[in-house]
């Protein structure tokens, strides 16, 4: 059934293309890709990937430091950008700290923290003190620490279904709302790059050494980033863009492969159209998964080969920022608004000749034209998958 739109009243983003939506829409214009080659940890592995500078020396204020590791410093980053935490603090105004939620999607927390204690464990085989810390070897440690950071005292909740975790933030919210649960939420996601992350999906041989190219007959596998973002929902706004639908779904097909007919995919995708009341026919653009690994491309190009409009625009990002895992879902939504806001639909970079299973649709070069309607698709492991509907400010 459809669901009441929510304004999206504020969003911020910030990956290796830069912090904000400014520094992202940049690089998306000038076809400027963030990723760079890996020199991450003390044996890199020949990949590419996508690194926020600076976290290292970067350390939290004094008066967050309990929660200090790389995961929350990105999210304090994050915060700083666009005005996000001036907005939060008006909507606390208006609603009180009580009244907003916090759901925080992510996949890895902060186990790089937890990595880095084991490396310097004592002669008594305890972690180091200065990591003795519980919360930030927690799941929950950035949901925790960003509702500390903006002050807010409504439920937290941490939402970890791997790469789709920071897209399913959106429908929580939605519920929670919807419920009486709160009057606003604040949705967000964030993962930073780890020796876990790394030589666990090189050990599923799903790292590409070379850039990655989504959708390309010859691609080879992903290039990992960091990343996070957030949104402020709420009900009453007067302005922005807005949240129209959702759809999830888990095939449980496998634990690292789509369904080969992509049936968890179709599912949510059409329950995210059935609950913004469209049809797929009136969707301009597509932001796809489009990870650059072989069965996800294939599956993917097929559903939106056979689901979509000649007309509709569809591509994947993830050459831009890599791919941001648990951050995924919010960093490609706020590139989807971006996208509605100025008419710009980007194209898929680095891909050079399209596989031969790909539609009109599947775009490599950016396409400027007005777009009301689209949505974000977002499919992680083990057959979780989210597809969000997103609508220009004007568009209903």
């Amino acid at each position: 059934m459809p669901i009441p739109p929510l304004r999206i009243s504020a969003y911020t983003l910030c990956s290796a293309l830069g912090d904000g939506r400014d520094a992202t829409l940049a690089a998306l214009r000038e076809r400027r890709s963030g990723l760079r080659r890996n020199d991450f940890g003390a044996t890199p592995l020949p990949t590419w990937i996508g690194r926020v500078a600076g976290l290292e020396t970067q350390a939290l204020p004094a008066e967050h430091g309990a929660w200090d590791c790389r995961n929350n410093r990105l999210a304090w980053r994050a915060l700083q950008a666009d005005g996000f935490r001036d907005a939060v603090a008006k909507a606390r105004d208006r609603y009180g700290a009580g009244r907003i939620a916090v759901v925080m999607g992510t996949s890895t927390s902060s186990i790089g923290a937890s990595e880095e204690a084991y490396t310097r464990l004592d002669p008594d085989g305890r972690y180091p003190a200065d990591l003795r810390r519980p919360i930030i070897h927690t799941p929950h440690s950035l949901g925790d620490f960003v509702q500390h950071a903006l002050g807010l005292r409504n439920v937290s909740v941490t939402v970890a279904t791997a790469c789709s975790s920071s897209a399913k933030v959106f429908a929580q919210a939605e519920r929670l709302m919807r419920s009486g649960v709160a009057d606003a939420a604040v949705v967000g996601g964030v993962d930073t790059l780890c020796g876990s992350v790394l030589f666990g999906f090189n050990a599923l041989e799903l790292v590409s050494p070379d850039l990655c190219r989504p959708f390309d007959v010859a691609r080879r596998g992903i290039n990992i980033g960091e990343a996070g973002g957030f949104a402020l929902l709420e009900k009453d706004a007067d302005s922005g863009p807005w949240l129209t639908g959702y759809g999830e779904s888990s095939d449980a097909h496998h634990m690292s492969t789509p369904h080969p007919e992509g049936l968890g995919a179709r599912a949510a995708l059409a329950a995210a159209l059935d609950r913004a009341g469209l049809s797929a026919a009136a969707i301009d653009y597509v932001n796809l998964h489009g990870t650059a690994s072989q069965k996800n491309d294939e599956v993917e190009a097929q559903v939106v080969a056979d689901l979509f409009s000649t007309d509709t625009l569809a591509s994947s990002t993830k050459g831009w920022t890599g791919h941001t895992l648990g951050a995924a879902g919010i960093v490609e939504a706020a590139i989807t608004l971006l996208a509605l806001e100025h008419g710009l639909a980007p194209g898929t970079l680095n891909t050079q000749t399209l596989d031969a299973g790909c539609g009109p649709q599947i775009q490599r070069d950016n396409v400027e034209r007005s777009l009301h309607h689209a949505l974000s698709f977002s499919f992680g492991f083990g057959g979780s998958n989210c597809v969000l509907a997103l609508a220009r400010s004007d568009a209903r």
